[in-house]
């Protein structure tokens, strides 16, 4: 966990608030396993291997699932929690996103793309000043929908979960012709200044609240530039399953 900590460029002493910023400023929110036709494994060795050995990124059962890893070693309390995506003016399955109940107090997450830098109170139903912008829980029924700003994002399950229970919608999610994520590669990270988001189609640059947006007319070379991801790498996490 010390060379996990290395990778986000935080220490055993970082706060809380400080883990989760220093993770969403070093590690992206990116789906090219999905393009790259890499089966992601939700176990812990081979999350390990891919986002600290490999310095690479993932989606919400990646990164969340490996960030829970690193603040139990530090002493915290975390639940996995299932979540359902608004989209479309609907909800998305049931697993369909994986956030973090820390300390029974704090919602954490590093696996949403865009969202808040911080944690957000759990027991608030006030809205919560981030640098990101306005957030708000509200309870519904057994379960509390997160907004942000007057957009709801997600509503999240009270019932904790193990990794195990998301590896189903994980499947579905890198596989099925439905899902958003086999629209199209992405990948996306926090910058002092903003976000930085690349498709195979554009790079997306917001800073302080400005976008500018720049063709990409080679897709692999623009993922090795600027996240450092090779379309022609093979998965080496793959021997893990095997061993």
């Amino acid at each position: 966990m010390d060379s996990y900590l290395r990778r986000i460029g935080a220490t055993r002493d970082s706060s809380l608030a400080e883990l989760q910023e220093r993770h969403l400023l070093s590690v992206p929110f990116e789906n090219l396993d999905t393009h790259m036709d890499t089966r992601i494994v939700l176990e812990i060795p081979w999350l390990y291997d891919k986002i600290v050995e490999r310095r690479r990124g993932g989606f919400c059962y990646e990164l969340n699932g490996l960030f829970a890893e690193l603040l139990r070693d530090l002493g915290f309390r975390v639940d996995l929690m299932a979540a359902r995506v608004f989209g479309g003016g609907r909800l998305g399955p049931p697993f369909d996103h994986l956030t973090l109940l820390v300390d029974d107090a704090w919602l954490v997450d590093v696996g949403f793309g865009a969202f808040s830098l911080h944690p957000l109170r759990w027991d608030s139903r006030e809205e919560q000043e981030d640098p990101a912008g306005l957030f708000r829980l509200a309870d519904h029924d057994d379960d509390v929908d997160v907004y942000q700003g007057d957009v709801p994002t997600y509503r999240i399950e009270r019932r904790p979960r193990s990794l195990s229970d998301f590896v189903p919608t994980c499947w579905w999610q890198q596989f099925a012709p439905e899902s958003h994520f086999r629209v199209a590669p992405r990948a996306s990270i926090v910058t002092p200044e903003g976000r930085m988001t690349l498709t195979d189609k554009k790079l997306v640059l917001t800073e302080r609240g400005e976008k500018t947006e720049l063709p990409v007319t080679d897709p692999e070379a623009a993922f090795r530039e600027h996240f450092a991801i090779d379309f022609r790498q093979r998965n080496a996490s793959e021997n893990l399953r095997t061993r």
